[in-house]
């Protein structure tokens, strides 16, 4: 069998419909991305959604003019050349809830995958240089909308930071978090966080002899 190499997918348009041989159906894409991803309140969804509003707060080029990399070993390359891993977490969910969800973020190094070598990596890493922990802070669910980036609060830290926690190497707790950063971000603070972080980051690499 001959070798398969990867498949590079472009940026499709809503508009784009389904066909049945030469034959245009009367549905769209667009109309199978509001029956997957309308729900931006589940786990799965708003994960993607967090991912999303941080890139547009850094201006990520492929968050307007490419498509999402799913199995990247981070989740966005900023115009800077900054790599971040998003987290998301949310005090409201979309089922029947007694209270509110504790906050808990969970950042384990993993194994990572490259898509154009289909390898995974000997040692588990965490490739990025910056992660932001993005909540979904507001609790009234006749107003929640993850949409509204002013109900998001985010707390960026660098990897390396992460990475010489004691108390624990998998996840951190709201309030561990906020010991660790202090008062939230907002979505217009982010890029500049984001840029000092990284800065922090190679510094300290830098200064460990790591380049």
């Amino acid at each position: 069998m001959e070798k398969l190499d990867r498949i590079h997918q472009g940026r499709r348009s809503p508009n784009e419909s389904f066909m049945s041989d030469s034959e245009l159906l009367p549905v769209t894409i667009g109309d199978f991305w509001a029956w997957s991803s309308s729900d931006v309140i589940s786990n799965v969804t708003r994960g993607v959604l967090a991912e999303y509003i941080v890139g547009l707060a850094l201006d990520v080029p492929e968050i307007k003019n490419g498509i999402r990399e799913e199995w990247a070993a981070f989740d966005l390359c900023d115009p800077r050349g900054i790599d971040i891993e998003v987290k998301s977490a949310a005090y409201t969910q979309s089922w029947t809830q007694k209270d509110y969800s504790k906050i808990t973020f969970k950042y384990p190094a993993t194994q990572n995958w490259d898509a154009d070598t289909n390898a995974v990596s000997n040692e588990k890493s965490r490739p990025a240089q910056v992660y932001v922990f993005a909540l979904l802070a507001h609790k009234e669910q006749e107003t929640l909308n993850p949409l509204d980036v002013s109900q998001w609060e985010f707390y960026v830290v660098p990897t390396v930071v992460l990475d010489r926690r004691k108390r624990s190497q998998s996840s951190i707790t709201l309030k561990s978090l906020r010991d660790l950063h202090g008062d939230p971000l907002s979505f217009g603070k982010l890029k500049e966080a984001v840029g000092e972080a990284a800065r922090f980051h190679n510094a300290l690499l830098k200064s460990e002899g790591f380049e």
